[in-house]
């Protein structure tokens, strides 16, 4: 029996920022189908957890459903 993935696409994460002007923050990346490079979400965040806890608040999770949303968009035309 094949073991079922529990999530059909790639979710949103939390990384230290990489660029310099940032140093010692933290951004979300939104990976989407077809990209090399992950949706960057144009927030920064102190901390790993303030980032994490943004991801899972609705406001977060909002954001996220509509970067997604657009990406496929833009892709249909």
């Amino acid at each position: 029996m094949k073991k079922k993935n529990k999530y059909e696409k790639p979710q949103a994460y939390a990384a230290e920022t990489k660029d310099h002007r940032f140093a010692g923050t933290f951004e979300v990346l939104v990976p989407i189908e077809g990209r090399n490079k992950p949706l960057r979400v144009s927030q920064q965040f102190e901390t790993l957890q303030a980032a994490e806890a943004w991801m899972h608040s609705p406001d977060g999770k909002d954001t996220i459903a509509e970067m997604v949303e657009d990406d496929e968009k833009a892709r249909e035309r």
